[in-house]
């Protein structure tokens, strides 16, 4: 029996760890997942419990290089960002691997920001909005201080998907991507490391900056090994690849992400206020994203909503398109967006709206939707302004919902909208990142399923 050729890619998000196997065609073979406790670091706080994650790397890998049906001709890392694994002058990991969420303390903050200029300044080189240990640079910052006998210990910071390749070759790599992801580490206009870096000592303990093209390292002389990449950034890849006319890619799950590559405009304080920041493709571009938490919301309102009208807590997927509200819906946005009213990108008005007032369900949720639709709007259209985007892709759990996707079609008159769907885009991303490394057959051209949204103003609506 012949081994079908594959590409082994490590999927780590932070509840769910994947392997999975793809083929030449991009087809998924294989897939397994795990899930981990989380620990505690020193000071109680919950994190990844990163020996754990080390021999599951290990021992997922060795199972199936010795899986007779598939030939692995490489592996790749897709991993969430802002998290640094760091290790000694053995290459031991020396200290936990830190949650992004766990509060920074005020007085360093305060500390750091003016001593480099004060937050809108450094925000804006940096394309960070002030976010904490979510700025994975400030990880390191704090341990300079707060614990400086151990700083001085560290020989090498990996970003996670820098790590999980380093567990496989042995390899030291810094990535474009994880280094790009509201890390505070880049400055964008300057297209390298922010002084600060340099000026605290970080920049030695920082290996040199590989391509996401590029691999790592070889095991047994032929199995190419990638550096990985931040997961947000391996998403786009599928698109990039497929399309070449500007596009917005809106992600939607509990956040609404509306990433444009094609705007490379430096970030200014209202965006910065309006929770938009700046991510690195695989190609060293700017990305600039604007995020909406709307899928929360939404979550949250159809308990009400369930609650008040007695209904199941999913019964908003029954729900169908009414035309005639939909248009009385879309002229009350163009009213509100002429008015200005509420020009901050946040919580929709949904939730101050008084349920008594509608007489249905599907009356109120067709107005939740309608709210959302107003903040989504606002939120990509900040990253909209000034480029030529044509067509915006939704992906994620709102493309799957037809008031939604008729409503944003509706509120984007002059640009295409639709539903698009690629299956493990992170996973599939990191494979094509080392495509020509492994793959001698093209990309395939229907990577991308694509639900074409049209409708005209006035006009009957139809998807």
């Amino acid at each position: 029996m012949n081994k079908v050729q594959v590409i082994l890619i490590f999927d780590i998000g932070k509840t769910n760890k994947k392997t999975l196997l793809f083929d030449q065609h991009y087809n998924v073979v294989y897939e397994e997942s795990q899930k981990f406790r989380e620990i505690k670091d020193e000071d109680g706080f919950e994190c990844e419990d990163v020996k754990a994650l080390t021999e599951w790397v290990k021992t997922s890998f060795e199972k199936l290089l010795i899986d007779g049906r598939f030939e692995i001709k490489a592996v790749n890392f897709s991993a969430y960002g802002a998290s640094f694994v760091y290790l000694d002058d053995k290459g031991e990991v020396m200290l936990p691997l830190y949650n992004y969420l766990k509060p920074f303390p005020g007085k360093l903050q305060d500390q750091f920001y003016k001593t480099y200029g004060g937050e809108s300044a450094v925000a804006k080189q940096t394309a960070s909005p002030v976010l904490g240990n979510l700025n994975s640079g400030m990880q390191l910052y704090r341990l300079k201080y707060e614990k400086p006998e151990i700083f001085e210990k560290i020989k090498h910071a990996l970003h996670l998907p820098q790590y999980l390749s380093y567990i496989l070759c042995s390899k030291l790599n810094t990535d474009i991507t994880s280094i790009g992801c509201h890390t505070n580490l880049w400055h964008f206009q300057q297209h390298k490391y922010h002084k600060w870096v340099k000026q605290e000592g970080i920049l030695d303990k920082l290996p040199s900056i590989l391509s996401c093209t590029e691999i790592a390292g070889k095991i047994n002389k032929t199995l190419a090994v990638g550096a990985g990449l931040h997961d947000s950034s391996a998403a786009l890849i599928p698109y990039l690849s497929t399309f070449r006319e500007p596009f917005i890619l809106l992600s939607t799950g509990t956040w609404c992400i509306s990433l444009n590559p094609f705007n490379h405009s430096q970030l200014s304080d209202y965006e910065l206020d309006n929770d938009c920041l700046c991510y690195l493709s695989y190609e060293g571009k700017a990305v600039k994203a604007s995020r909406l938490f709307a899928g929360y919301e939404h979550e949250q309102q159809v308990k009400r909503l369930a609650a008040h009208f007695n209904k199941p807590e999913n019964y908003y997927t029954s729900v169908k398109a009414d035309t005639t509200l939909l248009y009385k819906l879309r002229k009350e946005e163009k009213e509100q967006l002429k008015k200005q009213q509420s020009p901050m990108v946040g919580q929709s008005a949904f939730g101050k709206r008084k349920l008594e007032e509608f007489k249905t369900y599907e009356e109120a949720y067709h107005q939740l939707i309608g709210d959302i639709i107003l903040q989504q709007v606002r939120s990509t259209n900040i990253v909209l302004k000034g480029t030529a985007v044509k067509r915006i892709f939704v992906d994620g759990g709102f493309s799957k919902n037809s008031i939604y996707m008729q409503l944003l079609a509706l509120s984007f008159p002059g640009i295409e909208v639709y539903a698009a769907s690629v299956a493990q885009a992170s996973s599939i991303g990191a494979a094509l990142a080392i495509h020509k490394k492994w793959n001698g057959l093209p990309v395939p051209a229907d990577m991308v399923k694509l639900k074409y949204y049209k409708v005209a103003e006035g006009a009957n609506m139809t998807a």
